[in-house]
């Protein structure tokens, strides 16, 4: 059996949208930013809310490819593919980041949802390459060699975190 969505959230990115169809981007936004990508939950329940298609809701989250339908970890790591990343060995960096976690061209994000290797077209630093970001943070002058480094550190954060809620979870 699936637990229940949990709405209180959702209600709260609404009450700070206003639940008009106009808003249905922003609010799209804040749900992905609360939960990291777009709960299949969500759809009906804006729907119902803003008095709006599902489909339409849907189709707005599925054209920009900012939004994500699928779950991501915790730090999403980007690659960069373009062609001055390419040519300074962009793809030696990617497959170490997967071997060292796990993933594949197939599976993107680790089971416990810690970490997502994506490839990106072009990440606009071109000078710096190659390029990775975690969440939006710009790593320049990448190599395998500090992609493990930066691998071990983010582990170590990821487990001081759980570590952390954990302990609160506990009082």
């Amino acid at each position: 059996m699936q637990p229940i969505f949990d709405y209180s959230a959702v209600n709260e990115i609404l009450l700070t949208n206003g639940r008009k169809e106009s808003a249905i981007i922003a609010i799209l936004q804040d749900v992905q930013e609360r939960y990291r990508y777009l709960p299949r939950e969500v759809f009906p329940y804006l729907s119902r809310e803003l008095g709006v298609s599902e489909a339409k809701i849907f189709s707005v989250a599925t054209f920009y490819e900012n939004f994500s339908l699928e779950a991501k970890g915790r730090f999403v790591i980007r690659v960069c593919d373009g062609t001055a990343c390419h040519v300074r060995k962009s793809i030696p960096i990617l497959e170490r980041l997967r071997k060292e976690l796990g993933l594949s061209e197939s599976k993107k994000t680790t089971d416990d949802l810690g970490f997502t290797v994506e490839t990106v077209s072009c990440l606009g630093a071109c000078g710096l390459a190659p390029v990775i970001t975690v969440n939006d943070q710009v790593h320049p002058a990448m190599t395998p060699e500090k992609a493990s480094e930066l691998v071990a550190a983010l582990r170590e954060e990821l487990a001081l975190e759980r570590a952390e809620e954990h302990a609160e979870a506990n009082v």
